[in-house]
This record gives structure tokens, sequence and C-alpha cells, in this order.
């Protein structure tokens, strides 16, 4: 099949994936500014759920205000993931060059807060690379917007005005959103520990690094 855009996920594709512990750590730092033990790795699990009534409602049990408890844990989390960078604990994929010789229109969909991406393409020099990119702040409508829900992947491709257009993910959860957008995806496993079969759906390529998508786009 002929494309004439490619949409990619952010960590895990184009930087390496954010350390579950430091945004445990960020969250945690967040309830301590706000004068309570809050469940940490819970509201971990609910934020990469998208499960925003999770969170409102453990808010609710502890006396904080839900967009207040928002706004900081955001806050804390976006710097958690400059400082990792600006650190040298987390950098982009060498295969990220191959990337850079396609012809097709490029974007993002990420589940990451938007400042997050914004400032990683800029501190990588990526960001002329990619036409549109789309991110999921930590609000209601945000999180409803995480994958596998088609929401951003569909704006993504009316931004780039796309007629086909192939979606490239490391998780299962990328498959299915691209079968909700009505696209071809490719499922990267940068490791053998990496388990393609954990996705119920099927997808269009199997890659074990970026460099083999010039082949498959040509």
């Amino acid at each position: 099949m002929v494309y004439d855009a490619v949409l990619f996920d952010f960590d895990g594709v184009v930087v390496e994936t954010p350390s579950s512990q430091r945004l445990s750590d960020a969250l945690g730092r967040t309830y301590e500014t706000l004068e309570c033990p809050g469940p940490a790795t819970e509201t971990v699990r609910a934020i990469v759920a998208g499960d925003f009534e999770s969170i409102a409602r453990r808010c609710h049990s502890l006396g904080i205000e839900t967009e207040t408890f928002c706004a900081r844990a955001a806050r804390e989390m976006v710097r958690t993931q400059r400082e990792a960078v600006e650190r040298g604990l987390r950098s982009v994929y060498d295969d990220i060059t191959a990337v850079r010789s396609l012809e097709q229109s490029l974007g993002i969909v990420s589940d990451n807060h938007p400042t997050v991406i914004s400032t990683l393409l800029d501190r990588f020099g990526l960001r002329p690379a990619f036409e549109t990119v789309y991110g999921c702040p930590l609000t209601p409508d945000g999180l409803s917007r995480r994958k596998p829900d088609p929401t951003n992947i569909e704006a993504a491709i009316a931004d780039l005005e796309a007629e086909s257009a192939l979606y490239v993910g490391d998780r299962a959860v990328d498959v299915r959103a691209a079968d909700n957008a009505g696209l071809e995806s490719a499922l990267l496993s940068r490791s053998e520990d990496d388990d393609p079969t954990e996705t119920d759906a099927e997808p269009t390529y199997h890659l074990s690094s970026l460099s083999q998508l010039p082949a498959i786009l040509r």
C-alpha cells in the first residue's frame, strides 16, 4: 500500500520511554505539596489508563480539588521528564535518522503531555521533521483522548490532509488505536524481551528498528 503520511507514537518510538518510577515519585511529591498521603503508583496507572473518574474519586476522598491536583501533577511530571533529559537519563533513539529521510508527511500522536513532547522535540532538533503533533494533557478531555481512542490520530490525519497513513507504535494499544482510526499499523519491538503477541489486534508490519521503515514505504 502507498502511504502519503506516517504517524508516530513518541515514547518508546522516537525517544526513550520515561521511567515509571520517576513519574510515580513526581506524583508523590504532588501529593506531598498538597499535604496528604496519596497513592502515587495507583494514580500513575489511572493516568495511563485515561481514567479521570478514578483520579477524581481519589482526590475527593482525600479532600483535594481535582483541578488543583491535576494542574500541579502535570507541572511536576513535565519537570521530572525535562530533568531526565537534561541529566542524560533519557535520549532520542539513534534510528530516528531513518525518519528524517522519509518523503511522506510526518506527525506524532502520543499519550504524553504536549509540553513534554514539544520540549523534547526542540531539545533533539526534531521539530522540523514533524508537521503536526498531538499529546494528552492531564485534563478530562485530554485523558479521554488517550489511545486506543482514535480522536488524536484522526485529527493528525486531517491536519496532514492524508488519504492513507501508517501509524507506528510500540504497544498493543497503538495497534488498537490505529485499527479504530481505520489505519494500517507497524508494531515496533526494539528488544527480544518485547512480546509482539501481547496485542489482540494484529499489526500490518512488525519492526525491530525504525531503519526498516524506508523499505516499507517505498
